[in-house]
C-alpha cells in the first residue's frame, strides 16, 4: 500500500494529540506486526490455534508454571468473568469505592455477573487489611451477600501503587478468611515498571489468585487476558467466557498480541516510556503557579487541580477529562507514543492559559 493510499484512507488529523486516556493512542508497531504475521493462512477458531497454545507457554514462563491464559475482548469482560469464576451465586466482592468495577463499568458486575459489590471509601484508591474488614463479615448470615473475594486495582484508578508487601499483606489477610484475591491489572505493566519488579512478583508471588491482565492501555489494538494464578480457581471460565460473549472466534489475533507484548519485555519498554512521560509532565506543571498536583501517582497518570476556565481553553488543543467536577481535579494520561514534544507543548499551553486567567 502506498503512502498516498494510506493518507487517502485516513479520515482523522494524525497531528492531534491528547492526554485524556492511554486508550486514545494507536497500536504499537511491534504489536501491529504481530497481528499482520498472524493474518496469513488459516488457523483453527475459538482458541484452538497455535498462537493461543503458544500464549499458554509464554504466560507460564512469565507468571509461573500452571498459570493459564483466557484471552477476552475487553477489560470489563475480563473483570466480570474473573470475579464470576471466584464466586457462587451468593458471593460478594469487596473493592475500593473508586474501583473501575464500581464506577466505570455501568453496573456490569451486578447486572451481567450477578455480583454484589461491597465498596469501601479510601483516600488513595488503595485497600488495606483494616479497610477490608469494614465489609469482611457476616459469613453464615443468610440475609447478607457473602464476602468471598476482594478486588484491588494495580495501578489504582488514582494512579497510586500497591507495593509487593502491601499486596502480600492483603492476600494473606483475605486467604485466612477463606476469600480469594482478584487484581484488576488494566495498567499492571505501568505499576510493575514503576516499582522495578516483574509481573510475577507483583501477582502470583504476592498471593493474587486471578488477574485481569491489561493490553489495550499498553499498546494493543484490542483484547485483554484473564490469567489464572491459583489452581483452586474454578474451571468454569471455559463456560463463562462463552456465556458472557467474550469468546473470540479468531482468538489468534488477541493471543498474538499478548505473545508480542510479553516477548522481549515489550510490555516493560512501553510502560517505562509512558511512565517517564508522565513524570516529565508532573515536573513541568509543578512549576506553574496555580496548578496543584493532587495524587501521588507513580505510573502514567497525572492528577491535578486547576481553574475550570483554564481547563476548558486548553482542551481546545489537547483533550483530557475532568476527574472531579466539584473540586476542579483533572486527569492527564500518557501512552507509548507520547513524546517529549507533546509534553512540552501541553505544559506550555497550560502555562499560557494560567497566565491569561490571572
Amino acid at each position: 500500500m502506498t503512502e498516498t493510499t494510506d493518507t487517502a484512507r485516513r479520515i482523522h488529523d494524525a497531528s492531534v494529540r491528547g492526554f485524556a486516556s492511554d486508550n486514545y493512542s494507536g497500536v504499537h508497531p511491534e504489536i501491529m506486526a504481530a497481528i499482520a504475521a498472524a493474518n496469513e493462512g488459516h488457523q483453527v477458531a475459538y482458541g484452538e490455534d497455535v498462537y493461543t497454545a503458544r500464549l499458554q507457554e509464554v504466560v507460564a514462563n512469565t507468571f509461573g508454571a500452571g498459570a493459564r491464559a483466557f484471552p477476552v475482548f475487553n477489560g470489563t469482560g475480563a473483570n466480570v468473568l474473573a470475579l464470576q469464576s471466584l464466586l457462587p451465586r451468593w458471593g460478594a466482592v469487596i473493592c475500593a469505592e473508586t474501583a473501575h468495577i464500581n464506577v466505570d463499568e455501568n453496573g456490569a458486575p451486578e447486572r451481567i455477573g450477578g455480583i454484589k459489590l461491597l465498596s469501601i471509601t479510601t483516600p488513595d484508591g488503595k485497600l488495606t487489611p483494616e479497610l477490608i474488614d469494614q465489609e469482611a463479615w457476616g459469613w453464615g448470615d443468610e440475609h447478607r451477600a457473602q464476602p468471598l473475594a476482594v478486588s484491588i486495582t494495580q495501578a489504582t484508578e488514582l494512579g497510586t501503587l500497591y507495593s509487593v508487601e502491601e499486596i502480600r499483606a492483603i492476600a494473606d489477610h483475605v486467604h485466612a478468611k477463606g476469600m480469594k484475591l482478584h487484581m484488576d491489572g488494566a495498567r499492571i505493566a505501568n505499576a510493575a515498571a514503576a516499582l522495578g519488579v516483574s509481573l510475577r512478583e507483583i501477582t502470583r508471588d504476592a498471593g493474587v489468585d486471578i488477574l485481569s491482565f491489561g493490553g489495550t492501555k499498553n499498546g494493543l489494538l484490542f483484547g485483554e487476558c484473564i490469567v489464572v494464578l491459583n489452581d483452586e480457581v474454578s474451571e468454569g471460565l471455559h463456560y463463562l467466557r462463552k456465556m458472557n460473549m467474550q469468546l473470540a472466534s479468531k482468538m489468534r489475533f488477541i493471543s498474538a498480541q499478548f505473545i508480542a507484548l510479553l516477548d522481549d519485555d515489550l510490555w516493560l519498554r512501553i510502560a517505562s516510556h509512558s511512565n517517564s512521560m508522565a513524570a516529565r509532565l508532573r515536573d513541568a506543571v509543578a512549576g506553574i503557579d496555580g496548578i496543584i498536583i493532587t495524587q501521588e501517582s507513580k505510573a502514567n497518570a497525572v492528577f491535578a487541580r486547576l481553574p475550570q476556565d483554564v481547563a476548558d481553553r486548553v482542551r481546545e488543543q489537547y483533550r483530557f477529562y475532568d476527574w472531579d467536577h466539584t473540586t476542579g481535579e483533572v486527569r492527564w494520561m500518557c501512552s507509548f507514543d507520547t513524546s517529549e514534544e507533546d509534553i512540552d507543548g501541553f505544559a506550555a499551553a497550560l502555562a499560557q492559559e494560567m497566565t491569561r486567567s490571572r
